[in-house]
Parts: C-alpha cells; sequence; structure tokens
C-alpha cells in the first residue's frame, strides 16, 4: 500500500492501524473508524460515508495485504455498527468486499470475514433480505470449510441469518429456489447438513409455503438421505417426513404428477433407507392422489413388483410396495376399458403396433393450475377421480411382459404380474385383447413354472382369455400370412370350426350344442396340446393338474371335447396316445369331473352320446383308454368286440400295464356301478365277458389274481331266481346301453384304422433303427 497516498477523510492514523499485524491495533482503528462515520450521519453527509466505505473495500478488504484486508473487514463492520438502521442503505456496498474474502486462502482471514459480516447482518437485520440469494450462496461454501474456526463462526452467522428469516414476512422464496436447487446436490457433509437445516427452517415458517416448490429439491433430498453421516441421514428423514405430513394434511395444493417419476426413480434405489421412504411416499401419492397417479402406472409396477419377492431381511419395503401394488390395481376401472375414438374397432384380436410409443407426456395429468377447496382427504381424492385420466395400458402391458419374461424374478413377483394381467382383462377385456397375440406365448411357457401358485395364476389368466365376450370374433377363418416356423407357439385361427363333418364320422360330428367360448378357446386348447407335445415333461409332471384345474375355472366339456377334436388330427401318434392315456386318467379319476362322467354314464341325451364319439375316435389311439371309456359309458358289448381286437394287435409290456392299471382302476369307487351289475348276470353278460377277456389278456400277475377273484364272485344266474319269475333281476337303471343313435360298427371299424396307423409308424420306426422302448411280449 502507498502510503503517501490519500486516504482521507481517514486519518495517517487510522491507516496505519488498520495496516498493522496487531488484532488490538486493527480494533482501536475500527473503534474511530465507527466514532467518524458516526459523525457523518450526524451530519447526513451521506457522500462521505459512501466515500469512507469505497476507501475500507478497495483500498483495504480487497487488498493484496493480508493485514491490510483485516483491517478493512473490520473497518466496514465497524461502518455497519456506526450506520444502525441506516446501513440498509449501504448494504450491496458493505456485504459484496466482506463475501469476497470468503474465498481466501488464508482461513483466519476467512474466519474474520465472517465475524464481519455477522456484525453487518446484526445491525441490518431484515434489510438483508434482498441480499439473502448472496448470503446463502457464501454461506454455503464456508459450512464446507475445513477449518474448525471459519465453520463455527459461519454457523453462528447461519443462526443469526435464520431467525431473520423466520421473523420476516417479506422473504422472496421463488429467487431462493433455484440457489437451493442448486446447492442441495452437493457431495459435502457439512453442505448437506447446512441444506437440510435450511430446509427445516423455512418448513417451519407459516407464511412460507415449501411445498409448492416440493418437486424442485424432493429428488435432492432423496440424494442426501443416502448420506455416510447417520446424522444428516436423520435430519433428512425429519425434513421428508414434515413434508410428507403436510402432503397429508393439504393434499390439494400437492403437484403429485411432477414428483411421481421422482419417487419411481428412488423407489428402486439400493439404499434401503431410501428405497423403504420413496415406497412410502409412493402409498401415499396413490391413495392421495388417486387417478392421476395412473399415468406414471408402468414406472410405479416397475419398481414396487421386484420388492414384492424380498427375503424377510427388507420385510418392510416388501409390505409397503405390496400396499402400493394393490392400491394401483385398485384405480383402474371399467371405465378404462371405453374405446378410443381415435381407433376404430377391429374384427380380429391384435396387437396395436405403436401404442407402446406414445409418449407418456401426453398422458400426463397434473394438478398445477387447478385450485380445490380445502376439504377432507375423501373428498379430495373423489374429486381427484372425475379428472380424466388416461391409463397407459400398453405401457403397463410392457412392464408386466418384460417381468414375465425375466426368469430371475421372484415367485411373488410373477404372481403378482399373473394377478395384474387378470385383473386387465376384467376391467379393460378390449383393451387388453389388442395385447393378447403378444403376451400368448410367455403365458403358456409360464405354465413350465416351477412354483403350482405360479401356475394356478397362470391358468386363471388363460382362462379368462379363453372365455371373455369381449374375446370373440366375427369369423373363425384361417388367417393370412406366412406359416409358422417348427417349433414355434402359435395363436391363430384353426383351418375348420370346431365342429368336425369329416366323411365317415356320421353321427360322430361334435356337438353343436356344447358352448364354444370364445375364439380364443380352441386357440388356446390348440396351442396347450402344442406345448405339452413339445415339452414332455410337463405334461409328465404337470399335465394332470393344469388340465384338472382347467376343468374347473372353464366348461369340462368343452376341454374334453376340443382337445377330442385337436388330437383327432395329430401326427405324432405316439403323443397322441399319451396325451389320450393322462387325459382318460383324469376323466375317470378327478373329482372336478364328477359331473362329465355322469354325463357319459347314461348316454341319454344327444349331447352325451356326440361327445361320447367325439371321445371315442380320439381314444382309439389307445386301446386301453378305449375300453376304459366303453366302460365309464355302459358299452359293454362294445368294449367286448374291442377286447377280440386285441389279438391282432402288437401286445407289449407298456401294453399290459395299462389293461393292469385298468383293473385297478375297476376295483376303485369309480366302476361300483360296474361291479354291482355283475350281479345282473343275464343283462350284462358282454360285461362279464369283456372283463374274462381282459383277464386272458394278462400273464400271471397280481392283476390276474385281481380281477379272478372278482370274477368267481359273480353270481350263477339260476341260483338268482326269484318268486317273481326268471324276468327279475338286479340290473342297473340302465338294461339296453346300445343305443341306435349310435353307429358301433363303424366306430369299430375307425378304431382298426387308428391302430393299423400306429402299428405302421411302429414299423416304420423300427426299420429305422429307432429304440421304440415297447418290448414285445413273445
Amino acid at each position: 500500500m502507498n502510503p503517501e497516498k490519500d486516504f482521507s477523510p481517514l486519518t495517517p492514523s487510522i491507516v496505519r492501524a488498520l495496516n498493522d499485524k496487531l488484532y488490538e491495533k486493527r480494533k482501536v482503528a475500527a473503534l474511530e473508524i465507527e466514532k467518524l462515520v458516526r459523525e457523518f450521519v450526524a451530519q447526513n453527509s451521506t457522500a462521505q460515508i459512501k466515500h469512507v466505505i469505497q476507501i475500507l473495500s478497495q483500498e483495504f478488504a480487497l487488498s493484496q495485504h493480508p493485514h491490510s484486508r483485516k483491517g478493512g473487514l473490520i473497518g466496514l463492520a465497524a461502518c455497519s455498527i456506526a450506520l444502525g438502521k441506516d446501513s440498509g442503505l449501504y448494504l450491496k456496498e458493505l456485504i459484496e468486499p466482506v463475501l469476497t474474502c470468503f474465498n481466501d486462502a488464508d482461513s483466519r482471514l476467512r474466519y474474520y470475514a465472517c465475524e464481519a459480516l455477522y456484525n453487518i447482518v446484526k445491525v441490518a437485520r431484515g434489510s438483508v433480505l434482498p441480499h439473502f440469494k448472496v448470503l446463502f450462496d457464501g454461506l454455503s461454501k464456508l459450512a464446507a470449510d475445513p477449518d474448525p474456526n471459519v465453520k463455527s463462526g459461519s454457523e453462528l452467522l447461519d443462526r443469526l441469518l435464520k431467525d431473520i428469516v423466520t421473523e420476516s414476512n417479506n422473504f422472496d422464496l421463488v429467487s431462493f429456489i433455484p440457489l437451493l436447487r442448486e446447492r442441495i446436490y452437493s457431495n459435502n457433509q457439512y453442505a448437506r447438513q447446512f441444506i437440510i437445516s435450511w430446509i427445516l427452517v423455512l418448513e417451519s415458517v407459516p407464511d412460507i409455503n415449501l411445498l409448492d416448490y416440493l418437486p424442485e429439491i424432493l429428488d435432492g433430498l432423496f440424494q442426501i438421505l443416502g448420506d455416510n453421516s447417520k446424522e444428516i441421514r436423520k435430519m433428512c428423514e425429519v425434513a421428508l417426513g414434515e413434508f410428507l405430513k403436510e402432503i397429508k394434511k393439504n393434499p390439494s395444493s400437492v403437484k403429485f404428477a411432477e414428483m411421481a417419476n421422482i419417487l419411481v426413480i428412488h423407489c428402486q434405489a439400493s439404499d434401503d433407507l431410501i428405497q423403504l421412504t420413496a415406497m412410502c411416499w409412493m402409498r401415499e401419492f396413490i391413495q392421495l392422489a388417486g387417478r392421476v397417479m395412473l399415468p406414471y402406472s408402468s414406472g410405479i409396477l416397475t419398481a414396487v413388483l421386484p420388492c414384492l419377492s424380498y427375503d424377510d431381511r427388507k420385510k418392510s419395503i416388501k409390505e409397503v410396495a405390496n400396499v402400493c401394488n394393490q392400491s394401483l390395481m385398485k384405480l383402474v376401472i371399467p371405465e378404462d376399458d371405453e374405446v378410443d375414438e381415435t381407433k376404430q374397432p377391429t374384427t380380429a384380436p391384435q396387437i396395436m403396433e405403436g401404442d407402446q410409443d406414445e409418449s407418456l407426456s401426453k398422458q400426463e395429468v397434473t394438478s398445477g393450475g387447478k385450485s380445490f377447496p380445502p376439504q377432507s382427504k375423501l373428498s379430495f381424492c373423489l374429486a381427484f377421480c372425475r379428472i380424466q385420466v388416461t391409463l397407459n395400458l400398453d405401457g403397463i402391458v410392457q412392464v408386466l411382459d418384460c417381468h414375465l419374461h425375466d426368469s430371475t424374478i421372484g415367485m411373488m413377483t410373477r404372481i403378482a404380474v399373473l394377478k395384474w394381467l387378470y385383473h386387465l382383462y376384467i376391467k379393460t377385456p378390449r383393451k387388453m385383447f389388442r395385447h393378447t397375440d403378444s403376451l400368448f406365448p410367455i403365458l403358456l411357457k409360464t405354465l413350465s413354472d416351477e412354483s403350482d401358485e405360479v401356475i394356478l395364476k397362470d391358468l386363471e389368466v388363460l382362462a379368462e382369455i379363453a372365455s371373455s365376450p369381449a374375446g370373440q370374433t366375427e369369423g373363425q377363418g384361417a388367417p393370412d400370412g406366412p406359416s409358422l416356423r417348427p417349433g414355434q407357439l402359435e395363436l391363430h385361427i384353426p383351418l375348420t370350426s370346431s365342429l368336425l363333418l369329416l366323411p365317415g364320422t356320421k353321427g360322430m360330428e361334435c356337438s353343436p350344442s356344447t358352448p364354444t367360448m370364445n375364439s380364443y378357446f380352441y386357440k388356446f386348447m390348440i396351442n396347450l396340446l402344442k406345448r405339452f407335445s413339445s415339452e414332455r415333461k410337463l405334461l409328465e409332471l404337470r399335465g394332470a393338474f393344469i388340465i384338472r384345474q382347467l376343468c374347473l375355472l372353464l366348461n369340462a366339456e368343452n376341454i374334453f371335447h376340443s382337445m377330442a377334436d385337436i388330437l383327432l388330427r395329430e401326427e405324432d401318434l405316439k403323443f397322441a396316445s399319451t396325451m389320450v392315456h393322462t387325459l382318460n386318467t383324469i376323466l375317470l379319476t378327478s373329482s372336478e369331473l364328477f359331473q362329465l362322467r355322469n354325463q357319459l354314464k347314461d348316454l341319454k341325451t344327444a349331447e352325451s352320446r356326440n361327445l361320447f364319439c367325439c371321445l371315442y375316435r380320439s381314444w382309439c389311439h389307445n386301446p386301453v383308454t378305449t375300453v376304459s371309456l366303453c366302460f365309464l359309458t355302459q358299452n359293454y358289448k362294445h368294449a367286448y368286440d374291442l377286447i377280440q381286437k386285441f389279438g391282432d394287435l402288437e401286445v407289449t409290456v407298456d401294453f399290459l400295464i395299462e389293461v393292469d392299471k385298468l383293473v385297478q382302476l375297476i376295483e376303485c369307487p369309480i366302476f361300483t356301478y360296474l361291479r354291482l351289475q355283475l350281479l345282473d348276470v343275464k343283462n350284462n353278460p358282454y360285461l362279464i365277458k369283456a372283463l374274462y377277456g381282459l383277464l386272458m389278456l394278462l400273464p400271471q400277475s397280481n392283476a390276474f389274481q385281481l380281477l379272478s377273484h372278482r370274477l368267481q364272485c359273480v353270481p350263477n344266474p339260476e341260483l338268482l331266481q326269484t318268486a317273481d319269475g326268471p324276468k327279475a333281476s338286479l340290473t342297473s337303471k340302465k338294461t339296453s346301453v346300445t343305443t341306435p343313435a349310435i353307429d358301433y360298427t363303424e366306430l369299430l371299424q375307425h378304431f382298426e384304422k387308428v391302430q393299423s396307423k400306429h402299428l405302421q409308424v411302429r414299423h416304420q420306426r423300427a426299420n429305422r433303427g429307432e429304440n421304440l422302448d415297447r418290448r414285445t411280449v413273445f
């Protein structure tokens, strides 16, 4: 500093003292400056006051010499004290040089700058609020200062500024929010602590509505919630808790839509606390905002669904996620199925390409710009429900489809996905059937899941697809387009309808009175059998379970009718035989098919006779099952005729095993009526002959002994004569089961034809050297 320079009105002694390295001398100079400025105030000499502040700022506070800078800082503070309430007129000139010193490399100088600004702010009080933005910016830097003394000084200044803000009614929140939004992303712990403390203070001020600006700082708050410091995490938890309380009290003023995606992101956080907190917020948002959240359903499901499979270590997150999932599902209503005015109704189910590319922003419904009178939460939710909200069904289905394709997801998540699909097919069937073609392959694949519960839910969805009136289409002709590759799953219209009118099937066509479900039912049956054919392990382990459940969910007669229809054209004869055996076992043993068995037992109606004929033609793929079907329907003469044909068949170990199983079935409660009919020898001679025929087929085995003992119990007809004469009998309610409506000669010819095909195929395979795994018994 040039000693010859004129610093008037500051005296040379004041200038020397301000440049001194000793604090005490600088303090004496500050007292002299205070006295000088008071005189200028008394004289109303504004020019002189500005001149003194300018000298202290330019020549001292911003000097290159550290001691001069210290002198300038204490001098500026002295000016502010002297000015008193009039300091507000000179605040810009007083504050700017002090804030510049906040960036000084010398920690002592930063401390003095903090001390000087404290004195300036203490005097000016509310007058500093127009300069709050620059003050806050400077303080946020000092909050992260490495020097403990500087940090301690900044905390004093911080508390003073907070007191001023809470006392004032003129705080400019609008201009402050951008700075808060910028600083909230700091990674420094002390800066984060500083930011959170200010948010808590502003939230506590009744006249400051920070909730309006919550969307701008919510993401940053969740970032801070993941801080390593427990103290900061706790502070952030408190701040978020206060905001959530305010949201519950005043939902009408909350911008739910603007914060939805922020919550979606943090609901997927790896930090448990962040994820749990965000999930709790999401739960409240869904329950408070209602259908306003529907446009964000796909994102919400992306975040929520994986949490449903969490183990007990994340039990809290799992429970909250489950509530979110259930609450969101309830928001989907039948009105969401209204056909879009811009889309023409289709005549065949298909995926509406391009739907998934629609921008979510076009569907967003926000509460911004809408004013709601104070009201209860219930009335508020009802008010929101009246807002026109578009369900982003394409996005939801895409998310559900992706989760089903992900083999790593847990069982509970897969169940939740299937529940969602079922719910959507119930509430919005017409729109959902646009996606059926794309969903069907993965739904069919899910039948191979390890969990029975997943399979049950999957079957519920498939059953709804197959039975929903919305799935009915106009035509059932073959679709245009190239044929599918081998092994490719398909869902298309069959070449013929389910009514089979083949040459030589007089009296045996499928019953037209059978309920046809919808146009997807037959397709489902086709592709289910294709699945069983390509994945034999599925048929072996879960085939019976799947079919039995479908019989509960759908019409059992329809299922057997359609499967028999399809198997009639099956080219893989070995699979056809296996599948028929499976269906026959289910038919004879499952409690779910009690009504269908009773229907077939008497063949009193045209429908039951047609069903028998349809089943019979497919059952011919397996000789023993064909006989068992005749036993079930009490066609004993035809059963005897069939067994007579067995002498022309290739008798294998597998064949004898099936005969063995049939004998075991005859001893079961299913065939109680058949065993009782053995008492009526005269009216059931072909039943006894058929059973003797089975006995003659069996080698000396347990089954042979079992059936032999049973036949030994058949009474001598002469011993059954009573006083009423030879016409009395202990017969079943049906004495003649041969009905003119069925051409049994043609059925027998069909049986011979099918078995001839089977024999031809086995010989062809044997000639190719294939292992038939069907050992012939000599």
